[in-house]
């Protein structure tokens, strides 16, 4: 079972420093990144969701170095999907543009604060941060399941409406037209999001998809590109501020990106088939169950 990726790591060129023993130690990574990355592709969720509780509860890695070897995998698994929306032109950028606005600048700073906090605490915050979201994807709807607007309320309403229009054409031909947004909450939400996903890897995209259909009326399949956009780009930040403030962990990481390269690919295939009314439901259960696990593994030790 071990042959195909040593043989794989074997023919690819080392750097002398790299720590090949650990490296080929870790191999059973490459096969959990595959199964993470096609199941996270196929619901329509953050591939960081799986695998920084991976690092940390499995793997062995302290939350800071989970918290960026999630991050940085996250950045080459989402290349392919990010690749397709720009493509089909399904991003809405003036909306991107507001977003990035609170999203970079705070996962910067939720990545730098999780290398300054000690580690009982991060841990506690990771737990926390899994119960909250986990409680956030039984709660909402998939975002394909959402009506845009419906939760405005008379407030956004008001403030939503005679902003102008905003219009998407796509590459297959469809076009999309809806009143432009009040940028301020989103602004705000991509702010939360942000910071949450630099201080546990993820939380942006599953913040910022929903209310951006159900309060800035944003279509389905805009909101989602738009969100991917957005979350590509802050966590290459996030990233960037991990590997900075620590040395990443390559011996694991290179499998983790090795694996969600090709989960990517058959994820992006598989998951018109998947049932996201069934499956977002039911991931929420096991990512709160999961943070109870790591809140128990830190306050009960």
């Amino acid at each position: 079972m071990t042959t195909v990726p040593v043989l794989l790591a074997q023919s690819v060129p080392i750097p002398a420093d790299f720590p090949v023993e650990q490296f080929l130690a870790h191999w059973w990574v490459f096969p959990a990144s595959i199964l993470f990355s096609l199941v996270a592709l196929s619901a329509g969720v953050s591939g960081a969701l799986f695998f920084s509780p991976f690092f940390m509860l499995v793997v062995g890695l302290s939350p800071s170095q989970a918290i960026g070897a999630g991050l940085l995998t996250e950045v080459f698994g989402m290349g392919n999907g990010l690749l397709n929306y720009v493509r089909q032109r399904t991003v809405d950028y003036a909306t991107a543009k507001w977003l990035l606005l609170g999203a970079i600048p705070a996962v910067v700073v939720g990545a730098l604060v999780a290398h300054s906090v000690p580690t009982a605490l991060l841990t506690i915050a990771f737990g926390v941060g899994l119960l909250i979201l986990g409680v956030f994807l039984v709660y909402y709807d998939p975002p394909e399941k959402c009506v845009p607007g419906e939760g405005e309320g008379a407030f956004l309403k008001r403030k939503n409406t005679a902003r102008g229009e905003t219009v998407i054409e796509t590459t297959d031909g469809e076009t999309f037209r809806y009143d432009t947004c009040w940028r301020p909450p989103g602004l705000g939400l991509a702010t939360v999001g942000g910071l949450i996903t630099g201080l546990i890897s993820a939380g942006l995209p599953e913040i910022t998809t929903t209310q951006l259909i159900m309060r800035c009326r944003l279509p389905p399949r805009v909101a989602i590109a738009t969100s991917v956009f957005v979350l590509a780009l802050a966590a290459i930040a996030g990233a960037a501020v991990h590997a900075l403030a620590a040395t990443p962990v390559w011996y694991v990481v290179a499998w983790s990106i090795l694996g969600v390269l090709i989960g990517g690919t058959v994820g992006t295939r598989v998951g018109k088939y998947v049932p996201s009314e069934i499956m977002e439901p039911a991931l929420g259960v096991v990512f709160a169950i999961v943070g109870v696990i790591v809140l128990g593994s830190e306050l009960l030790a």
